[in-house]
């Protein structure tokens, strides 16, 4: 899962990335208004962390370009300033969450991985595929009720192709999500393909009863 940070404070950037990227996230970061909107454009994330008050302008102006551009993305403020008004501004602005300053970093992990579930997976902690079972939460795979091992990549690759069931996966979306914007200085997605060839492997020996195809040219597309 890939998470953008806009939070101009250093210190509180580090400990959310830190923090977060233990938690199995992909963390970007962004430190003014400018680099934030510029990322939201390029990426796209699976939660956004928006501070209010930001080095050339307000956060809540973030959101509304959002609206107006109509970018998705689940988004969760996280302020200093704590009075009913700006949490309702906010809320009304299409944030998702809003949670203020100081925070413990549990909570906020927790409130990160709730909108993400609400969005994502309907608010279940789980999804069932065919005979493949997935908790996300735990980041469990079975196959059959046996316990499939996957390292960190081909589980994140796999949870991204099965709550896409069905679609079309270009080989670039694909690679944005696990590796995040620094794919753009790849030469090629040889990576990619090699996790996604070791998964399939995986997935063969054990008997899963999900298919994923290549699209010649463009990507891939998970199917029962």
């Amino acid at each position: 899962m890939k998470i953008l940070v806009i939070e101009d404070e250093f210190e509180m950037l580090k400990s959310i990335e830190t923090f977060m990227e233990s938690e199995n996230f992909l963390v970007e970061r962004a430190t003014d208004f400018d680099s934030g909107m510029e990322k939201i454009a390029m990426y796209e994330y699976d939660c956004i962390l928006l501070d209010i008050n930001l080095p050339g302008g307000n956060g809540l102006k973030i959101l509304e370009e959002m609206k107006k551009k109509g970018i998705r993305g689940n988004v969760i403020i996280i302020s200093a300033r704590d009075s009913v008004d700006d949490k309702i501004s906010g809320l009304d602005s299409g944030a998702d969450d809003y949670l203020a300053k100081p925070f413990h970093l549990a909570e906020l992990s927790s409130r990160i991985k709730a909108v993400i579930r609400r969005k994502q997976q309907g608010g279940k902690n789980n999804l069932t595929l065919g005979n493949l079972f997935i908790d996300f939460s735990a980041r469990i795979v079975e196959i059959d009720g046996t316990e499939l091992k996957l390292n960190r990549k081909e589980f994140d690759i796999l949870s991204f192709f099965v709550v896409n069931t069905n679609r079309l996966i270009t080989k670039e979306t694909l690679a944005e999500h696990v590796w995040g914007d620094n794919i753009d200085m790849a030469d090629n997605f040889d990576f990619v393909y090699s996790q996604v060839k070791n998964l399939r492997k995986k997935l063969k020996e054990n008997d899963a009863n999900i298919t994923i195809s290549n699209v010649y040219g463009v990507g891939y597309k998970v199917t029962v």
